[in-house]
């Protein structure tokens, strides 16, 4: 199967494949779409085992970008960077300073930020070689760590999802979170703070250990966490946590966290509607943190200052897009995940023909 073929390809504008020598660079940079404005998305760091596996996370991950950042109404489009490689050994100032190379080579139509693997230190040297990166710190435009304005969506969407499914709020409820990182450990903090009980898992044994220290939660094995028995279910580590081996196992009756692409394939999304789970679309949820870098874009594109207050207004009516689309799924008998798909692609084709008509 040739690029084209794939089904993650899905209309790429750009895929970008880069390479530095000296530094050890192996980078991909996919741009899905730029029809709402310059393609933003974070890039992550993984050792992936091939560069075919690499490509198609970065597809996945780029047309994931372009679904959030239109349903956060955002004036971007949607983009993602990979680097290929282990974030604990491998990282040093020159692979990144040759990160921001690369960036710099696709020309403004792609502002990076953090993902997993990746902090706002490391991007840090990346600027040194680009502009377009946003997410730091220092400076009246920087944003931050956007971590935990995801987290925040995450915990408002949590919320929101145990008061439709459960007719409750989270006191007393039960969480189960795969992956306690930059997101699921903010989220962890948040949900122990409004009464919730937690079961935690991760593969770093030290993260696990102060999260669990902070909240009371319980820890389990990696594989032990969709055993759980717990009300909702957050993926908050890398994607494909929900499919068709693990989806069986779930006690969950809400699905709801910070990773993305969390449904393996469009036909488990079906199999969890059908199994009467709510799921809350995960790049509308998880929309939190591109929300608060594009405050940061916004800054450095007028030379102003951050305002937290238009990223708190645009979390706020995130929220209500992830109510419009439970209320269409409700209403119109369909899976969450395909009427927000239906809903992204209305937005970004829109767009599309807007900026068509003004050329």
């Amino acid at each position: 199967m040739t690029l084209f073929d794939s089904a993650a390809f899905e209309g790429h504008e750009g895929v970008h494949a880069f390479f530095d020598e000296k530094s050890g660079l192996k980078c991909i940079i996919a741009v899905h779409s730029t029809a709402r404005g310059p393609a933003a998305g974070g890039c992550r760091m993984w050792p992936f085992p091939s560069a075919d596996a690499a490509l198609e996370d970065a597809l996945r991950l780029s047309r994931a970008m372009s679904y959030k950042n239109a349903m956060a109404d955002l004036e971007l489009g949607g983009g993602k960077a990979v680097i290929i490689g282990d974030s604990r050994t491998q990282k040093t100032p020159a692979l990144f300073e040759a990160f921001g190379r690369a960036v710099e080579d696709v020309g403004g139509k792609y502002w990076t930020a953090e993902d997993v693997g990746v902090s706002p230190a490391d991007l840090m040297h990346a600027r040194k070689t680009t502009r377009y990166v946003a997410g730091l710190t220092g400076g009246p435009a920087a944003s931050g760590d956007p971590s935990p304005v995801t987290a925040e969506g995450v915990f408002r969407g949590i919320t929101l999802g145990v008061r439709r499914a459960l007719n409750r709020d989270l006191d007393g409820v039960t969480v189960a979170i795969q992956g306690v990182g930059h997101v699921g450990a903010y989220l962890a903090d948040k949900l122990h703070a409004a009464g919730a009980k937690l079961v935690i898992t991760d593969v770093n044994d030290e993260a696990l250990k102060a999260v669990a220290a902070r909240t009371g939660a319980r820890v389990v094995s990696p594989g032990a966490i969709f055993d759980a028995e717990a009300e909702v279910f957050a993926p908050c580590a890398l994607g494909g946590a929900v499919n068709a081996d693990t989806l069986p196992r779930l006690r969950a009756k809400v699905i709801a966290g910070g990773a993305n692409n969390q449904l393996a394939d469009a036909d488990v999304g079906r199999a969890v509607y059908d199994q009467g789970i709510l799921y809350l679309p995960d790049y509308v949820i998880n929309g939190g943190g591109i929300i608060n870098v594009a405050g940061e874009i916004r800054a450095l594109d007028r030379g102003e200052a951050f305002d937290p207050a238009w990223v708190e207004g645009k979390l706020a009516r995130l929220m209500e897009t992830l109510d419009e689309v439970l209320d269409r799924s409700k209403a119109e008998k369909r899976p969450a995940s395909e009427v927000a798909n239906e809903m992204a692609k209305a937005r970004i084709s829109r767009a599309a023909e807007q900026k068509k008509a003004a050329a």
